[in-house]
C-alpha cells in the first residue's frame, strides 16, 4: 500500500501541473477558487486516470483474475442499480490486511483483502461498495477541494494521498511534507459526506437486490469494536468517522425498508476461501480448511480453500481429488471450474484443462477470467491459433483489457506472427500510458513486415494515432522523473 500511496501522490503532482499551465511561471499557484463547478468530471476522470496508471503496477494490487473480477462484477451490478447506471467505474483490490475501501477521483474504487475478509456476508460487502459509489456519485472528493481556501497544489496532493493512507504514520508523514499540520482537519470525509453517503448507498444496496441491513450491522461491528484498536484504528474508521447518531440513522433508515433475506452467491465463499489462503503459508492454509471442514463437511466455500491450498502446497493429487469431489456435488459453478482446471495446469494435463475451460465458458461467456485461462491454457497446450481465436473473440467486448492484448501478443509469437505480436504488445503499453514503448511496438512491427496488406496499414494508422497521443500527454509518459 506504501508503494500505491507514493505512486499516487507523484502522479498527482504531474497532474495538477497539467491542469494548471502556469504553474511554473506563477510559482505555487492558488487554487482557492476551485470548486466542485471547476473541478468537473472530466477533469476528475482525467485524475483518476492519472492515478491508476501507477496504482495498476503497484505489486500491492491484487493481479489474481478471479478475485479482481469478482469485485468488478459486485460492483458493477450496484452502479447499475444507482442513480447514475451510466457512470464510469472500475473496482480494483489491494493485498492489504487492514480494514478499508476508499474511492479515487473519477470512479476508482479500491477494497482492502483485509475488509472483504471481514465482512460475514456479500451484502455487508456491497454496503461498503455501496457507500463508496455514493461519495463519487455525489462529488465528495471536489467539494472536499473546493471547501478548501488558500489551497495550493501541493496541499491538493497531500490532502487526496491521505484519503487512501494505510496508517495514522504514512497519513501523518503525507500530509505534514505538503502542508504540516495545517490540513490534518480535512484528511477524511465530513460527517455531512458520511451521512450523504450513507443515504446513497442503503438506496443502492436495495435496488441491487441485497439485504440493507448488511451495510449498517457491518459498521455497528465496526463501532462496537473500535475499543480494541486504541490508537490504531482501521483506516476506514479514520477517513469514515463514524458516530453513534450515523449508526442510529442507519437503522432508521433501514427499518422503512422492505426486509428480506439474501442468500450470499457462491462466489462470495469462493472468493473469501481464495484470499484466505493468499493470506497464509500454504502448510498452514491446509491445516486450517481441514479442521474447519471437520465440523462442515458440506460447506463448498471450506472445500475449495482446502483444493486451492493443496494446490498451493503442490499436493497436486490431493487437490484434484478435493476439487473433483467437490464439483460432483457443489452447484456448477466458473470458479470452481477455474479452479479444476488450475489444478490440471499445475498437473501439466493441459488437455484436462482446456475441456473443463471450454464447457465452463460456453456456460458463463461473460466470465473474463475463463477467458484468460483458456487461452493459457491453449498456449501451454500447443493450440496458439486457438488461443488467438479465443482471444479475439473476446477483445471484440472488452478493447481496454491490457491482459487480453497481452495473451495475444504471447499467442502470435508462438505462430512467429511477429508484426501481429508487436501491435498487440504496443496496446499493452498504451493502456499502461507507456507511449514511447507503445512507439517502439508499432514500428518493430512495421519493420517485420509479415503482416498482410491490412494489417499493415493498421499498423501505420495506429502509429500516427499514438504519435499525436503522445505528444499531447508527454507529461504522463512513465516512467516518471518525480520519483
Amino acid at each position: 500500500m506504501r508503494g500505491i500511496m507514493r505512486k499516487w501522490f507523484s502522479s498527482l503532482l504531474v497532474l495538477l501541473f497539467c491542469l494548471i499551465p502556469n504553474a511554473f511561471a506563477a510559482g505555487l499557484p492558488d487554487l482557492g477558487d476551485v470548486g466542485v463547478d471547476d473541478l468537473s468530471p472530466a477533469k476528475e476522470r482525467q485524475m483518476g486516470e492519472e492515478i491508476m496508471r501507477e496504482v495498476r503496477q503497484d505489486p500491492s494490487v491484487i493481479d489474481d483474475p478471479v478475485v479482481a473480477e469478482y469485485i468488478s462484477r459486485l460492483g458493477r451490478r450496484l452502479v447499475a442499480a444507482s442513480a447514475e447506471p451510466g457512470r464510469a467505474f472500475e473496482f480494483f483490490v489491494v493485498k492489504d490486511a487492514m480494514l478499508n475501501a476508499f474511492a479515487f477521483p473519477g470512479g476508482y474504487i479500491g477494497v482492502h483483502t483485509g475488509l472483504i475478509l471481514a465482512a460475514q456476508s456479500e451484502s455487508e460487502l456491497a454496503g461498503v461498495l455501496g457507500h463508496e459509489i455514493g461519495h463519487v456519485t455525489q462529488r465528495h472528493i471536489a467539494q472536499l477541494i473546493g471547501k478548501q481556501k488558500q489551497l495550493t497544489w501541493m496541499t491538493l496532493a497531500s490532502i487526496l494521498a491521505g484519503l487512501a493512507a494505510k496508517n495514522p504514520q504514512v497519513s501523518e508523514a503525507v500530509i505534514v511534507s505538503g502542508v504540516a499540520g495545517a490540513t490534518q482537519a480535512q484528511l477524511g470525509y465530513s460527517r455531512d459526506f458520511e451521512r450523504e453517503a450513507d443515504r446513497i448507498g442503503l438506496q443502492t444496496l436495495e435496488s441491487a437486490g441485497f439485504d440493507a441491513r448488511g451495510m449498517a450491522a457491518f459498521f455497528e461491528r465496526l463501532q462496537r469494536n473500535s475499543r480494541l484498536y486504541e490508537n490504531s484504528a482501521p483506516a476506514y474508521m479514520r477517513t469514515h468517522p463514524l458516530t453513534t447518531e450515523r449508526i442510529a440513522d442507519m437503522e432508521n433508515r433501514v427499518m422503512s425498508m422492505r426486509y428480506r433475506q439474501v442468500p450470499d452467491s457462491p462466489d462470495f465463499g469462493y472468493v473469501r476461501a481464495r484470499l484466505r489462503v493468499q493470506s497464509m503459508p500454504a502448510v498452514e492454509a491446509v491445516r486450517l480448511f481441514a479442521g474447519q471442514i471437520e465440523g462442515s463437511p458440506n460447506n463448498a466455500a471450506l472445500r475449495y480453500g482446502l483444493a486451492y491450498a493443496q494446490l498451493k502446497q503442490g499436493r497436486l493429487e490431493e487437490a484434484a481429488h478435493t476439487a473433483d469431489a467437490m464439483r460432483r456435488w457443489a452447484a456448477f459453478s466458473p470458479l470452481v471450474a477455474g479452479l479444476s482446471a488450475e489444478i490440471a495446469m499445475a498437473r501439466h494435463d493441459t488437455d484436462s484443462a482446456i475441456k473443463t475451460l471450454t464447457a465452463a465458458y460456453r456456460d458463463f461467456p461473460d466470465r473474463m477470467s475463463l477467458v484468460y485461462a483458456l487461452a493459457d491454457a491453449q498456449i501451454a497446450g500447443g493450440q496458439a491459433a486457438e488461443a488467438e481465436k479465443t482471444v479475439r473473440r473476446a477483445l471484440s467486448g472488452h478493447g481496454n483489457d491490457a491482459r487480453l492484448w497481452g495473451l495475444l501478443a504471447h499467442a502470435n509469437a508462438n505462430l512467429g506472427h511477429r508484426s501481429a505480436q508487436y501491435r498487440a504488445q504496443s496496446e499493452v503499453y498504451v493502456l499502461q500510458g507507456a507511449w514511447r514503448a507503445a512507439l517502439e511496438q508499432l514500428e518493430l512491427a512495421r519493420r517485420a513486415g509479415d503482416g498482410d496488406f491490412y494489417e499493415m496499414s493498421a499498423i501505420d494508422a495506429r502509429l500516427r494515432e499514438i504519435r499525436k497521443r503522445s505528444v499531447e500527454e508527454k507529461w504522463r509518459d512513465p516512467p516518471r522523473k518525480l520519483r
